[in-house]
């Protein structure tokens, strides 16, 4: 077959040339020619999902891993309408994601086509929807359009959040001339960005009495700030917390920063309100603070001065710094506040001891989860990359499970969407394995979490990734079982499942695939060690129970950390499992 360069051809190139090495989808008839035409290069693969909520978060989840734009691909009617929930996360967490969307061809737009979403003819209308879903939504309708709609997206997603272009079949299928055409890294438009103006926060940092605390945002790992504030840090003496989808920002106790207090929030630990309470002032660092980061700090903050630098604006009062390149100016700021300019009255604060929610003690069948995080803790090396999933595995593995040293903690509290860590774990592993043959991905989730997607543990077998999969399996939607408890006198449940051998299921479904059933604490370690040390994916399915109250503050409202229906905040509430 002779291939001119049709649009497809023009998009995978263009991609490519911008160091994207990896889209993700799942095909169909009207995105079929995009696979076709990545087929034809070698620098740029098409890797196939099994759903497209996966494919989404895979780009999701390559994009926080620090490849920049994460691109899913998708056909057009029930294929794309999967996405929105993946895209829903991309857009809350303002992670850079670009997705191309298959349409009918431009013929039969309002002719009844079989999935037409062009909006004609009381039609779906894509355009409409995805907006809703995305800093940038275009439908392109020339093969032309191509060559602006492109780079605008691109730039779009670059602000932090989805760009999708619509593409029927047609104008994918269209030649599109070679001349004018250049690929090079700075072709195409970029949104203009606002000048960060550090003034009135260098101002307030030089005349500061007292000790400063940080408290660390998704933003810089967006920006892969860390080094920047790590030496912003440094430079004011301060110590760091970080919010939940954040973890791995900032120093962990025990791996080279004792100024790390953890993380802030409903799931996070009460040293970090304690060390604010203290400070002289608190900076955020590119974080909006959500109500799931802010949880038990908005009286705190309310009283000490409160500064914040990133793209947005925080939900509190405060002084808003904004910066859309963290790296540029947390250097700015650590440089101005160094020499002559330092900020002469801050002082090492006093001490305040890594602290934990305490839950209450559950005595019954299975592990317990705190220590099966021990387990993992001592465990998992240096350069482990982990997504965490939803729900009360994944509120115990953000409070109990501390990032590792040069390794990524992604879990996705945008939207909390279950199953978001079996595609996120594959697509940061496309990315983060190019560095080294060594490194080793692990996804932390629920069984509730894996009915709904983890059958993308079969394209992790089926590229050989270097994924180990941890199951925590307690036969319900666990969370939303503890609610049930706590909060509707436990008079019921639908929330509970029938028993399931994960791994034994997985081992017969998936041949070659090791994957093991853990009833008991003492058989993990060394359990663990083989799944790690697999070539290859594995799979451990842990025994726990639904009952367990997980490290979740809404649950432990008490100042002695026990249950109290009274004092129970719904506001905390982030995930359903």
């Amino acid at each position: 077959m002779v291939r001119g360069h049709r649009v497809v051809d023009h998009i995978v190139g263009y991609l490519a040339a911008r160091g994207i090495s990896h889209i993700f989808g799942v095909d169909g008839a009207n995105i079929e020619d995009l696979y076709d035409a990545a087929f034809f290069r070698d620098d740029i693969a098409a890797v196939l999902a099994k759903h497209e909520f996966s494919a989404a978060t895979m780009a999701d989840g390559y994009s926080r891993s620090g490849a920049g734009i994460g691109v899913v691909i998708a056909t057009s009617g029930g294929g794309c309408l999967n996405t929105v929930p993946a895209l829903g996360e991309s857009l809350a967490s303002r992670v850079p994601v670009l997705a191309l969307i298959g349409q009918a061809p431009t013929a039969l737009d309002g002719r009844g086509a079989f999935q037409d979403t062009s909006g004609e003819n009381r039609s779906l209308d894509a355009q409409a929807l995805f907006s809703a879903v995305s800093v940038y939504c275009r439908r392109v309708r020339t093969p032309a359009d191509i060559r602006t709609a492109l780079p605008e997206a691109l730039a779009a997603a670059r602000t932090g959040g989805p760009a999708v272009l619509l593409l029927p079949k047609d104008i994918q299928q269209a030649e599109l001339g070679l001349c004018s055409v250049t690929f090079g890294a700075g072709n195409g438009a970029r949104v203009a960005a606002q000048r960060c103006d550090p003034q009135p926060l260098l101002q307030a940092l030089r005349r500061v009495d007292g000790p400063v605390t940080i408290i660390a945002g998704e933003q810089v790992a967006r920006d892969d700030a860390r080094a920047e504030l790590e030496r912003l840090r440094a430079t004011l003496r301060a110590r760091v917390a970080t919010v939940p989808d954040a973890k791995d920002v900032a120093g962990t106790p025990g791996l080279g920063s004792s100024s790390a207090l953890g993380v802030s929030g409903v799931m996070g630990h009460p040293g970090v309100a304690a060390a604010a309470a203290q400070s002289a002032l608190c900076l955020l660092v590119g974080t909006r603070m959500t109500v799931t980061a802010r949880a038990g700090l908005d009286d705190v903050l309310g009283k000490v001065a409160t500064y914040s630098i990133g793209s947005q604006a925080p939900y509190l009062p405060c002084t808003h710094i904004h910066s859309d390149d963290l790296r540029e100016s947390l250097a700015v700021l650590a440089r101005a506040l160094s020499g002559q300019g330092r900020a002469t009255q801050v002082r090492v604060p006093d001490q305040v001891p890594r602290s934990e929610l305490r839950p209450p003690a559950h005595v019954g069948p299975g592990i317990r989860y705190r220590d099966a995080m021990a387990v993992l803790d001592v465990a998992l090396p240096d350069g482990t990359d982990i997504a965490v999933d939803a729900g009360n595995v994944g509120a115990s593995a953000i409070h109990y499970l501390p990032a590792r040293r040069d390794g990524r903690f992604l879990v996705a509290l945008g939207m909390g969407g279950m199953g978001y860590s079996f595609g996120a774990g594959i697509g940061m592993t496309f990315h983060r394995t190019s560095d080294t043959a060594t490194r080793r991905t692990v996804v932390i989730a629920g069984d509730g979490s894996f009915f709904m997607h983890g059958m993308e543990i079969h394209t992790a077998m089926q590229y050989r990734l270097p994924i180990t999969f941890v199951l925590f399996d307690n036969h319900a939607h666990a969370m939303c079982v503890t609610r049930e408890q706590l909060f509707y006198d436990d008079l019921y449940s639908y929330n509970r499942f029938g028993p399931s051998r994960l791994g034994a299921g997985l081992a017969a479904m998936f041949p070659g695939l090791l994957a093991l059933d853990i009833t008991e604490i003492g058989d993990l370690p060394a359990a663990l060690g083989i799944a790690l040390d697999t070539d290859g994916p594995s799979v451990l399915s842990i025994e726990c129970s639904a009952d367990e109250i997980p490290p979740f503050a809404a649950f432990l409202a008490n100042p002695d950390r026990t249950p109290s229906i009274a004092e129970e905040n719904k506001t905390h509430v982030t995930a359903r499992a």
